[in-house]
């Protein structure tokens, strides 16, 4: 019994070294095996949209990049939170991917009960791009700037009627928030949809919208709208003559959509270093920034602590938007 005990203690140590060796090992492999399988990148809408289109201009670049497709797999549905859990119910490897997008992540929190904590479940590999908005009026609007439209509102309360692409959508809140700053009562009028939306300022049926730079300034330059600011923290390079919202009296007023890369959490570290490199790449590659471009898209990249950080910061944001405006999901 001695000599067999012994036999065991002894080995004891060497086994646990071989055990720790191979652990420590299998972390570079981590990152180099991967992906060793197509990657599935789940977009929460339907086809044709913002995070569908920057999804199938960078998969191609990924395959490339990584060595495996990345296959793009709409999965619309419930404002966007069925592809999220999809995610962030998925195994930790990095094969399954999120195209996640702004306010899927930072406004749906407030507005309905998860089944999936963004925050716990999801973790940010990196930000891809930006899309600031831009306010527009009917072209009989009598308002010029900015400061006009708040005199014309201020003047005659809810005389004026803003259009949106439905309740909790990013123009519903671009809008409140807007609202909130400059103290003016404006009426919501919900769409089922962005197209809708801009068809009824185009008819005079609203006013005021708060939409997409790409789509809007074709009918600002025909004359049919006017524009008066666009939402982000610096100047639009689609408009680089409009002035911000911030720059016209509303210091730090900085609102938009973007789009970054999420993965399961758990997933190990090398594979998002991995992921995040090919994905920093490839948006910076002059076709990819061009086609970005054509769609009022920004390339804007940074560190998986900074994507968190924001991802907090403006779930905050309009967490107190909604609870003012007292908006509720339909």
């Amino acid at each position: 019994m001695l000599g067999d005990s012994s036999s065991r203690i002894a080995g004891t140590p060497l086994l646990v070294a071989l055990a720790l060796h191979a652990v420590l090992a299998s972390f570079p492999a981590q990152g180099q095996g991967f992906p060793n399988r197509p990657v599935r990148l789940l977009v929460p809408f339907a086809a044709g949209g913002g995070a569908d289109t920057l999804s199938r201009i960078l998969a191609p670049r990924l395959h490339e990049s990584l060595g495996q497709p990345w296959v793009v797999d709409n999965r619309g549905g419930a404002a966007g939170n069925l592809a999220a859990e999809t995610v962030a119910r998925a195994a930790p490897d990095g094969h399954t991917v999120f195209m996640g997008f702004s306010t899927v992540l930072t406004v749906n929190p407030s507005l309905y009960k998860l089944p999936y904590s963004v925050e716990k479940d999801l973790l940010p590999v990196t930000l891809l791009a930006t899309a600031q908005y831009i306010l527009v009026v009917h072209s009989s609007v009598p308002a010029g700037s900015l400061q006009g439209l708040i005199a014309l509102a201020k003047s005659k309360p809810r005389s004026l009627n803003y259009a949106s692409a439905g309740v909790g959508s990013p123009l519903h809140l671009a809008a409140e928030l807007f609202k909130k700053r400059a103290g003016v009562d404006l009426v919501h009028i919900a769409y089922k949809g962005g197209g809708p939306a801009a068809a009824s300022v185009l008819a005079g049926e609203t006013q005021v919208l708060f939409g997409s730079v790409a789509s809007s300034m074709p009918h600002v330059k025909s004359g049919r709208l006017k524009a008066l600011a666009t939402t982000g923290a610096r100047r639009a390079k689609i408009a680089p003559d409009l002035p911000t919202i911030a720059e016209s009296g509303f210091p730090g007023f900085d609102v938009g959509s973007w789009y970054a890369l999420l993965v399961p959490a758990g997933t190990p570290a090398a594979v998002v270093k991995r992921m995040r490199e090919a994905a920093i790449a490839a948006v910076a590659l002059p076709d990819v920034a061009a086609a970005m471009a054509r769609q009022g898209l920004e390339a804007e990249t940074g560190t998986p602590q900074a994507l968190a950080a924001r991802i907090r910061s403006e779930t905050a944001v309009w967490a107190g938007v909604i609870r003012d405006a007292g908006i509720k999901a339909e």
